[in-house]
């Protein structure tokens, strides 16, 4: 038996004509061809019912159940965590940067890193953890999706930021699936990925290291202004400040190269003033890439770390990855085609990759089977009549296995193929 593997980039009809005439021209005869199916397990379900199911444990639904079970299908995938996924580039080489610059005061890692928190969080840690005022338009259901009136799938994973702190960390980053109710075009999908990162500052880490920088506090009871907040000093935030863009320009600069030209737009988020968003050029275009600001003291607080002072940004993994890898649609990110997989299998996750379009059509697999001449036969004389009727659309061939009958009848070949569009 011999499983043979083509790879062919045509038209659907013409797929169908040219492997017709393969094999006519070996067997007279052939199967017909059927597209390779792309399986998803489900990793959530219970959508049906008083109650709904996502990774074991069971939520009882409500007025605000709002989740189909195309979305629960995706629960639990953690495309960020597949090994050489595009996403999982992004994230090895942003965890691996932050390694390398930012070391402890013991020689370990500055930074502490979670990948596999549950996505499914409440309300509260989704919304009022970070302040987020009750009437705000975010926590609307048309744009969330809700297990019930308490429990979400969380809408950013800045929904940990409360809880990691009082745990005690003061420097973590965060990746993780976040879920959102949204339009359907190329550059938006009801479930990407998100990194969220803090760092917070005491008074010894902040002005430590400033000649007479004993007088100098970090709180104040002042105004807010567009500088800064009520309770922080102006010195406190500028370090703070400098200190988060500084942080991010050399991510940036590690993911894009030397060069990179940067600029700060103010911006508003509920749980950080001030706020930011950094825009890079790239290729001649202005883009929008991440947001951050200064955490608000009253977040801070609230977890247990009063006596510090932070900063917080999140970014999304699909936007950095569409514009390092040149993947024009958000929707490949979830391909299973080893068409598109393979194209990332590199062994250096720093390499250069630019995604190789693929055809809209999914792989076709036939088999093919035949007695071979009793005599002057050669896989060569195969290959030769697949190049005659395939040409270079035929990207690969292979030999899997031989079978010879018992009782000598002959020789049995079975090929396997597979037709990439």
């Amino acid at each position: 038996m011999i499983i043979w593997s083509l790879t062919k980039r045509m038209q659907h009809h013409h797929v169908k004509l040219c492997l017709g005439n393969l094999v006519r021209s070996i067997l007279r005869n052939s199967r017909s061809l059927t597209s390779q199916p792309i399986t998803s397990e489900l990793t959530a379900s219970g959508t049906s019912g008083s109650s709904v199911e996502v990774l074991g444990k069971s939520y009882p639904r409500d007025d605000h159940s709002n989740i189909p079970e195309k979305i629960l299908s995706k629960v639990g995938k953690n495309l960020h965590n597949r090994k050489y996924h595009p996403l999982w580039l992004v994230l090895e080489r942003v965890k691996h940067h932050f390694y390398k610059q930012y070391i402890g005061p013991y020689g370990t890692p500055l930074f502490s890193v979670f990948d596999s928190l549950s996505p499914v969080v409440t309300t509260w840690q989704n919304f009022d953890s970070l302040l987020v005022p009750a009437d705000h338009p975010s926590r609307k259901k048309g744009d969330n999706y809700y297990l019930n009136r308490t429990h979400m799938l969380r809408s950013h994973t800045s929904a940990h930021q409360w809880n990691l702190i009082r745990a005690g960390l003061n420097a973590f980053l965060v990746f993780g699936d976040v879920y959102r109710r949204d339009q359907i075009d190329s550059n938006h999908y009801p479930v990407f990925h998100q990194l969220e990162a803090v760092r917070l500052f005491n008074k010894h880490q902040l002005f430590g290291d400033i000649k007479d920088g004993e007088p100098l506090q970090l709180f104040e009871q002042s105004s807010r202004s567009a500088q800064k907040q009520e309770t922080h000093t102006l010195e406190a935030v500028k370090l703070v400040e400098f200190d988060l863009k500084q942080t991010l320009t050399k991510l940036v600069t590690h993911l894009f190269g030397e060069g990179l030209e940067i600029r700060w737009v103010d911006c508003y988020f509920p749980f950080t003033h001030p706020s930011f968003e950094m825009e890079i050029n790239f290729q001649g275009e202005w883009i929008e890439v991440l947001g951050c600001g200064i955490m608000e003291q009253q977040l801070v607080n609230s977890a247990g770390a009063r006596n510090n002072i932070g900063w917080a940004f999140g970014l999304g993994l699909e936007r950095l990855a569409m514009i390092l890898y040149n993947i024009p649609d958000i929707r490949i990110f979830w391909s299973e085609d080893e068409r598109f997989l393979k194209q990332f299998h590199v062994p250096n996750i720093n390499q250069d990759v630019q995604f190789q379009p693929l055809s809209k059509y999914p792989a076709l697999v036939n088999d093919i089977s035949f007695w071979l001449p009793s005599q002057n036969y050669s896989e060569n004389d195969f290959y030769d009549l697949v190049r005659t009727i395939g040409g270079d659309l035929v990207e690969k061939v292979d030999l899997i296995d031989k079978f010879e009958h018992p009782k000598g009848r002959g020789n049995w070949q079975c090929g396997l193929e597979t037709l990439v569009m």
